[in-house]
């Protein structure tokens, strides 16, 4: 079998440009049509994955300009099953994120991209759907005209469409959840059957962390439970480490970062107000917004340094993750970059469908989407994503020691074992690809288990 099919459908595949989890990305061309502008077609690796079927339906119903269009869809027949594709608009350009990084930006420049991508999600909200997964990764910028494209779909919803995945939270990126999300997770992740729907205001919510990081390459403070901050008032939060205190900003920009941002999802507007928002205060805005965004001398850290051991852990479904991202501020990781590099054309494209050793692990911050269009329409680069400082990556390695909050030995739950001086059990899913928040070790996945927690009144330890 070659490397990759030399046609699917109508497709002639001309070049493996991205893989993941769930689907390989090509560059095509129409076989009638050879030469034209290129496609992207994406692959799925499993057969008939219901992924595929949502995100084409999304798509057809979604028409805008910062949206991949969506030219084709069907099933492709091998002696392996029967594997649905999609052909969609081929998105030049980077990530936002690295857009921004290589160049001198200005407000002006920001307001006018995050506008386009404000109108891309109106339309989305527009068409009874919502995107679930907005962030930077999934923002193409075509260079030589900051023309940015909302991609990667196949975490989104839509009124009617079947559910996917279980849980209290649907797919997504805990670093881009909105407050409402994660208090619902806090309330019900051990009800079985409940399940937050996701809303436009949740969209927004996560366009607001995008712009923040945007201009000042952190995340702000994670949000945290009213109990947490009345025992620890000195804790950061969006409001005292606005983006404007970070970085030099516009006035306007910082006030509607600060509105996109804001825990009341009513307060957070429309989305076709905050893009009508930003184009005016594009237009209007003084002198001040044409200064290039630059850090101002006190950077303040996106969160605390120190962490009591027992407060925290009470109030979040997966209490390690939440550990994890204390570990990691401890370790003064205050920003983080994605990383990219160069693609090397020389690279030979895997086996077509990937052997399970060789196929990447999947993201278990955006599990439900399939591979992230992000990655699968790099004009010139392959993304390599390094361990993120929110909730991303965190969970991938076994910890050295044990976590804050988790119980020691003697471990006293049916079926412990003690790695590296901690209690662990085993999830319901005990082979590999291991769920959000659980470790692997041994070929096995495993999940820290807690202590028990203090009482809401007691002091931290």
């Amino acid at each position: 079998m070659p490397a990759f099919p030399p046609r699917i459908g109508a497709w002639r595949l001309l070049e493996l440009r991205s893989w993941g989890s769930y689907g390989t990305v090509y560059r095509a061309e129409p076989l009638e049509r050879p030469g034209t502008s290129p496609f992207a077609l994406k692959l799925a690796h499993s057969p008939m994955d219901p992924r595929f079927l949502r995100e084409a339906e999304l798509l057809r119903r979604v028409r805008h300009p910062h949206v991949p269009r969506l030219y084709d869809s069907g099933l492709w027949e091998n002696s392996s099953g029967t594997f649905p594709f999609l052909v969609m608009q081929w998105a030049e350009g980077v990530p936002l994120y690295d857009w921004a990084r290589g160049r001198v930006v200005s407000s002006r420049q920001v307001m006018r991209v995050v506008a386009h991508i404000a109108w891309a999600l109106a339309a989305t909200h527009a068409a009874e759907a919502v995107h679930r997964d907005v962030k930077g990764d999934n923002i193409m910028v075509r260079p030589e005209d900051a023309h940015p494209m909302l991609l990667d779909f196949g975490a989104g919803d839509f009124r009617g469409a079947p559910t996917l995945t279980e849980g209290a939270l649907p797919p997504g990126t805990y670093g881009y959840r909105s407050p409402e999300a994660l208090r619902f997770q806090q309330r019900f992740w051990r009800t079985p059957g409940a399940r937050y729907e996701p809303g436009p205001a949740d969209d927004l919510y996560a366009l607001g962390i995008t712009a923040y990081r945007l201009v000042t390459g952190a995340f702000p403070p994670p949000w945290e439970p009213s109990e947490i901050r009345e025992q620890e008032p000195s804790l950061p939060t969006v409001a005292s480490e606005p983006a404007e205190k970070r970085v030099n900003l516009s006035p306007e920009l910082a006030a509607i970062i600060r509105q996109l941002l804001s825990e009341e999802p009513l307060a957070r507007g429309s989305a076709a107000q905050v893009a009508e928002a930003l184009e005016q205060a594009a237009k209007t805005a003084g002198p001040e917004a044409d200064q290039p965004i630059t850090h101002r001398a006190r950077v303040a850290p996106a969160m605390r340094r120190s962490e009591p051991r027992s407060t925290r852990l009470a109030w979040v479904r997966k209490p390690w993750v939440s550990a994890a991202m204390g570990l990691a501020a401890t370790a003064g990781l205050a920003t983080v970059w994605v990383v990219h590099e160069p693609r090397n054309p020389e690279r030979q494209a895997p086996p077509w469908p990937p052997e399970e050793s060789a196929r990447p692990k999947q993201d278990k911050d955006s599990a439900d989407g399939g591979t992230s269009l992000a990655d699968e329409t790099l004009a010139s680069m392959v993304k390599m994503e390094q361990p993120q400082l929110t909730w991303q990556g965190l969970e991938a390695d076994m910890p050295k020691e044990p976590l804050p909050g988790q119980a020691r030995p003697p471990c006293k739950q049916r079926g412990a074992v003690v790695i590296n001086g901690g209690c662990w059990g085993r999830p319901e899913n005990s082979t590999p690809p291991c769920g959000e928040g659980d470790y692997e070790w041994g070929g096995l996945c495993y999940r820290p288990i807690l202590g028990k927690a203090a009482p809401a009144t007691s002091e931290p330890r």
